[in-house]
C-alpha cells in the first residue's frame, strides 16, 4: 500500500468536490455520508499504510513516492511527491482519525443549518489540505498545504459570515497567518539559493556538508521557518487569531485546535529537526517562546468565562508545551504531545458543543451549572479529557506532559521545568473550574432552556465515547521509564536519528539520571496537578462566593488577566489603527488624487477637445459642402497666389 499513499489526501478531495458541486441537489444524509465516508477512506488507506511500513526495517522506513514533476524551470524542480516515514505517518493517521470522528458529531451537530452541504464541502477541503501538508516530501509542496489549511480556516471560522463577528474572525486568522507565512515563504526561497533544491532528504543530507554549526545562514533559515510555525501554531506574538477563531461552528473549532492547522507548526519544526539542532539559537527562540506561551495562555484560561475561549487558551498552552519540547531536543516527546492532544482537546470541544446543543448555544458558563445529571455521557467523556490535560495518571495527557516536563529539567535546565510545572498546574485549575462551573454546584441556567435540557443524541455522544476511550489508553504507547516500552519513541528515532558531528555533541551533553529520580519527578507533577485540581474545588464547589470576592480585592490583577493583558488593544493601537489609517491616506492622496486624479485629468482634456471638435459636425449636407467649397478656394488660391 506505500504506493498507493496518494489516495490519502485524494478521498477528501473526491468528497469536497461532490458535496460543492452537487451537495445542494441531495439529501442531507448524502452529503454527510459521503464527506465522513471520504475521511474514513483515507484513515483506512492511512492503517494499511502504517502495516506496510512497520513491515521494513526500521532504518528503511522512509519512503518517496514521486507522482510527477510539477514544476521545472532552470535549476528550480519541484515535485508532485510524498514522503512516508514514521514521523508522517503518525500525523497522517492523527489527521484522518480524529477528523472523521469530529465528522460524524458534525453530521448530528450541524444537521439543521441551511448551508449543510458548503459546510461539509469546506471540512473535507480543510482535511485534505493538511493531508497534503503532513505528507509532502519538499518545502513548496508542504507550503501548498500550509497555505491551504489557512484558507480553509477563513472559510470554516467565518463560515456564518451574516454575523460580523465571525467574519472579522475570518478575517483576523487570515492575515494573522499572512504575516508568519511570508517567513515560512523567505525561508524556502533561503533554502534553496542555499542548498539548490527544496526536498527535505536533499536538504537535510547537504546541511551538514555544506552549512557550519551555528551558522548565519542556518540561523536565518531556522527563524524565518519558526516564524512560520509562530502563525500557524498560534505562539507568541501571534496567537491572537486563535481565540477569536471561536466564532466558527464547535466541530471546526475541535478540528482546527486538535488535528490539522495549529499543529501544523509543530509539525514542521520536528521534520526541521536537523536545521534547528544546527541552529543553538534558533532552537533555544523555539524553547523560549514555547514556554513563554504556555504559561502566558494558561494565566489568561484562569479568568475567561466563555467555555470555547477557556479551551482556545488552554490549546495555545499545550501548543507552547510542544514547542517547549522542540526547544530542548526533545521532539519525539513534541509529536507525542501532539497526538494526545488531539484525542483529548477534540473530545473537550466536541463536549463543549454538547453543552452548547443542551442549552441553546450558550457558552457563558456563569449560565450553568448542575448539568451533570441531565448530560451523563457528555459529563464523563468531558471530564475524562479534563482529567488527561491535567496531567493525571494514567490518561493519555500524564505520559506525554510528564516527559516534556521531565525532558524541560533534564534537557533545559530549572527555569524551563519551573515555567511547564507552573502552566501544568494553571491548566489543571483552570479547565477543573470549567467543569465544576458546567456540570456542578447550583444551577444558573435560563428558567426557559432549564424545562428542555437533555443529553446530545448518539450521533454526537458516540465520537465523545470513542474519543474519551483513546484519551485514556493513549499514552500507554509511550511509557518512558520501562525499558522498551516507550514503542512511540522507538518507532519515530530514525526520523529524529543525528549525523555522527551532532549526535556526538549531544551526547557528550546528555546526563544519566536514575529511574528513581525520573519517578520522583512523576510524581511531583502528579502533587502540581492534583493542588491545582483542589485550589479549582476549594473556589467553586466549597465556597462559590470566594473568587468574586477575590476579584474584587485584587482588582487590577484580576482585570488585566480577564481582559487578557490588553494584547489586541495594544496591537490595534501600534499597528492596525496606524496600518489603516496610512492605508486611508495612501487611497485618498495617492490613489483618488494622484492616479484617479491623472486618470481622470487625461480623461477631461479628450472630452474637453471633443466638445470642441463635435461642433464641425452639424448633420447638415449643406454645411459640408460649404467646408469643402471653402477649402477648395484656399487650395487653389494656396497655388495660384503664393507662388
Amino acid at each position: 500500500m506505500l504506493d498507493y499513499v496518494g489516495l490519502i489526501p485524494l478521498f477528501p478531495a473526491i468528497g469536497f468536490a461532490i458535496n460543492l458541486f452537487f451537495g445542494r441537489r441531495m439529501p442531507k444524509g448524502a452529503v454527510g455520508f459521503i464527506a465522513c465516508a471520504a475521511i474514513g477512506l483515507s484513515f483506512l488507506v492511512s492503517l494499511l499504510v502504517f502495516g506496510d511500513l512497520l513491515k521494513l526495517a526500521p532504518a528503511n522506513r522512509s519512503v518517496e513516492k514521486i507522482l510527477y514533476t510539477w514544476i521545472h524551470s532552470g535549476e528550480f524542480q519541484a515535485n508532485i511527491g510524498f514522503l512516508v516515514d514514521p514521523l508522517s505517518i503518525v500525523m497522517m493517521l492523527v489527521v484522518s482519525g480524529v477528523s472523521f470522528i469530529i465528522h460524524v458529531y458534525s453530521h448530528g451537530y450541524m444537521h439543521d443549518d441551511r448551508d449543510f452541504p458548503r459546510y461539509f464541502a469546506y471540512l473535507n477541503l480543510f482535511v485534505f489540505f493538511m493531508l497534503i501538508l503532513v505528507s509532502a516530501n519538499n518545502f513548496l509542496l508542504m507550503f501548498v498545504g500550509w497555505e491551504g489549511v489557512g484558507l480553509c480556516s477563513y472559510f470554516l471560522i467565518g463560515f456564518w459570515y451574516e454575523k460580523k463577528s465571525a467574519s472579522d474572525a475570518g478575517n483576523k486568522a487570515f492575515i494573522v497567518n499572512r504575516i508568519g507565512d511570508y517567513g515560512f515563504l523567505l525561508a524556502i526561497f533561503l533554502i534553496f539559493v542555499t542548498f539548490g533544491t527544496i526536498d527535505f532528504k536533499a536538504v537535510f543530507a547537504a546541511a551538514p556538508e555544506k552549512l557550519a554549526i551555528g551558522s548565519g545562514i542556518i540561523t536565518l533559515i531556522t527563524l524565518l521557518l519558526f516564524m512560520g510555525a509562530t502563525g500557524k501554531s498560534a505562539q507568541i506574538p501571534l496567537y491572537t487569531w486563535l481565540p477569536d477563531a471561536m466564532e466558527g461552528p464547535t466541530p471546526v473549532s475541535a478540528l482546527i485546535h486538535a488535528a490539522t492547522m495549529v499543529t501544523a507548526g509543530v509539525y514542521m519544526v520536528a521534520r526541521c529537526n536537523l536545521l534547528f539542532l544546527m541552529a543553538p539559537t534558533s532552537i533555544l527562540v523555539v524553547a523560549v517562546i514555547g514556554a513563554a506561551t504556555a504559561i502566558f495562555a494558561a494565566s489568561i484560561g484562569l479568568a475567561q468565562n466563555d467555555i470555547k475561549r477557556v479551551l482556545a487558551y488552554s490549546t495555545i498552552s499545550q501548543l507552547g508545551y510542544m514547542f517547549l519540547a522542540c526547544g530542548v531536543g526533545a521532539f519525539t516527546a513534541g509529536i507525542f504531545h501532539l497526538m494526545t492532544h488531539a484525542f483529548f482537546k477534540a473530545l473537550l470541544f466536541l463536549g463543549a458543543g454538547s453543552v452548547m446543543h443542551a442549552l441553546a448555544g450558550e457558552l457563558d458558563m456563569r449560565k450553568m451549572g448542575a448539568l451533570k445529571p441531565h448530560m451523563p455521557r457528555t459529563y464523563w467523556t468531558f471530564l475524562i479529557a479534563t482529567l488527561a490535560i491535567s496531567g493525571i495518571f494514567p490518561f493519555a495527557g500524564f505520559f506525554s506532559k510528564d516527559e516534556i516536563l521531565w525532558k524541560a529539567l533534564t534537557e533545559g535546565g530549572l527555569g524551563f521545568w519551573l515555567i511547564g510545572a507552573i502552566a501544568a498546574f494553571m491548566t489543571a485549575t483552570y479547565m477543573f473550574r470549567a467543569v465544576f462551573m458546567t456540570f456542578h454546584g447550583q444551577s444558573r441556567v435560563n428558567h426557559h432552556v432549564a424545562h428542555h435540557l437533555h443529553e446530545s443524541p448518539g450521533m454526537m455522544t458516540v465520537p465523545l465515547i470513542i474519543l474519551a476511550v483513546l484519551s485514556v489508553i493513549g499514552g500507554f504507547i509511550g511509557i518512558p521509564i520501562i525499558e522498551g516500552w516507550n514503542k512511540f519513541n522507538e518507532f519515530l528515532s530514525p526520523v529524529f536519528s543525528l549525523p555522527a558531528a551532532l549526535a556526538a555533541a549531544k551526547a557528550s551533553e546528555a546526563g544519566h539520571h536514575a529511574v528513581s529520580f525520573e519517578v520522583a519527578m512523576m510524581l511531583i507533577s502528579m502533587v502540581i496537578a492534583g493542588l491545582g485540581i483542589l485550589l479549582a474545588y476549594r473556589l467553586y464547589i466549597k465556597n462559590p462566593r470566594l473568587p468574586d470576592r477575590l476579584a474584587e480585592r485584587y482588582k487590577a490583577p484580576y482585570e488585566l488577566i480577564a481582559n487578557k493583558y490588553w494584547v489586541d488593544e495594544i496591537y490595534n493601537f501600534f499597528f492596525v489603527g496606524p496600518l489603516i489609517r496610512f492605508s486611508v491616506f495612501l487611497w485618498r492622496i495617492f490613489d483618488d488624487i494622484l492616479v484617479d486624479g491623472t486618470v481622470n485629468g487625461v480623461a477631461a482634456i479628450v472630452r474637453g477637445g471633443s466638445e470642441i471638435f463635435k461642433r464641425l459636425q452639424t448633420g447638415y449636407v449643406q454645411n459640408y459642402a460649404l467646408s469643402i467649397l471653402v477649402g477648395v478656394v484656399f487650395i487653389i488660391g494656396y497655388f495660384v497666389f503664393g507662388k
